[in-house]
């Protein structure tokens, strides 16, 4: 069995005149990220690996979870292919994935993710919104064959205010 962990980053601001990568979060970004991550650290287990998009605002949002989770930062990679907002770079990845891995948690962006979780879970979301989290689950052993699986855990910030 696979396990991925779909997490969108943050709120970010649009408050500084920096390259869309740069974005920071917003305040409202880093709170949900720690009520998210609180709310899902019993519920989704212990990961193989992470991996996070380069782009500041899903990068600080993998931190935050990491840190609020205990999972060691030897376990982070960050990967220029998921700094992706259409969902072919984050497949071809994840179908790229070693198989020695069982349980992955990868730091995105919108549309990718959406288009993602609608298409391999089995619960459909008109939008994965801000810090919103994702937990597929996928019969077999091998990265290459995950297409469609069944939708663990499906959580939002606004579902827990």
């Amino acid at each position: 069995m696979k396990e991925l962990i779909l997490v969108r980053h943050g709120k970010s601001s649009w408050d500084y005149d920096v390259q869309d990568a740069d974005r920071p979060l917003k305040e409202r970004g880093i709170r949900d990220a720690h009520k998210i991550a609180r709310y899902a650290g019993s519920r989704i287990g212990e990961v193989d690996a992470v991996f996070s998009s380069p782009a500041n605002r899903a990068l600080h949002t993998c931190m935050i979870l990491m840190r609020e989770l205990g999972i060691p930062l030897e376990k982070l990679e960050v990967r220029k292919e998921l700094y992706d907002f259409s969902g072919g770079s984050v497949r071809e990845f994840v179908h790229g994935l070693e198989d020695r891995l069982g349980k992955v948690m990868l730091f995105g962006h919108n549309h990718a993710l959406t288009f993602l979780v609608n298409d391999w879970g089995s619960k459909y979301v008109d939008n994965v919104p801000t810090t919103g989290l994702v937990h597929l689950a996928f019969e077999g052993s091998s990265w290459r064959e995950v297409s469609y699986g069944k939708t663990k855990l499906m959580v939002f910030p606004k579902q827990l205010n």
